[in-house]
């Protein structure tokens, strides 16, 4: 399986980078193609500029920008998203990603009328996510996941009907201890170790 690997955290020193290491680890170990895109690293600008709006509903033109990107998707069959999450979300940059690069006529169709718009993601037929939480379960859930909703709900209806989804957290990581840490390092490569498509 071709895994676009979508990694955000400004710290390459922090648990979110062990998390992508052991992540890309596992799915090397499993047989699995990959691409690191490592936001950070390539100081990708999450702002979409002026122009970049204004021509975001032109076929072609709105690819420009981010011409680079779309070319990793659409060689993508599976979407791993790994990051903390921040104030219920994705990060800033990540959040930015999404939006300038998931644009009409590449990864979805606008609606004619009163339609609704159609995937055109229909390579990607997987979409995960890792992500670690400060808060405990109880409190995301109670807050209605929105940042596991935007990706899994949301980002997985324009990509293939039969796509699956998957969510690892470590929820409480404000109070967690080393053992707990570790026990959830060990616990990705084994989920990762099932995924098919």
């Amino acid at each position: 399986m071709r895994v676009l690997v979508v990694y955000c955290h400004p710290d390459p020193e922090s648990f979110t980078a062990a998390v992508r290491d052991t992540a890309m680890e596992a799915l090397s170990r499993a047989g699995h193609e990959t691409r690191l895109l490592d936001l950070h690293a390539i100081g990708f600008d999450p702002v979409m500029s002026r122009a970049e709006r204004r021509a975001y509903f032109d076929r072609g033109g709105n690819e420009a920008p981010v011409r680079e990107h779309l070319d990793h998707l659409r060689w993508a069959e599976a979407l791993l998203f790994i990051y903390p999450t921040w104030w219920y979300g994705q990060p800033a940059m990540l959040k930015g990603w999404l939006d300038r690069v998931f644009v009409p006529h590449v990864a979805f169709s606008m609606p004619e009328g009163a339609g609704n718009i159609r995937p055109l993601l229909t390579n990607i037929r997987l979409v995960a996510a890792i992500s670690t939480l400060g808060s405990p379960r109880w409190w995301w859930w109670w807050m209605g996941e929105p940042g596991r909703r935007a990706l899994l709900n949301g980002l997985a209806m324009i990509c293939h009907p039969k796509c699956r989804r998957l969510w690892i957290a470590l929820y409480d990581m404000d109070h967690v201890g080393p053992a707990e840490r570790a026990r959830f390092l060990a616990k990705v490569p084994r989920t990762l170790a099932r995924l098919k498509i």
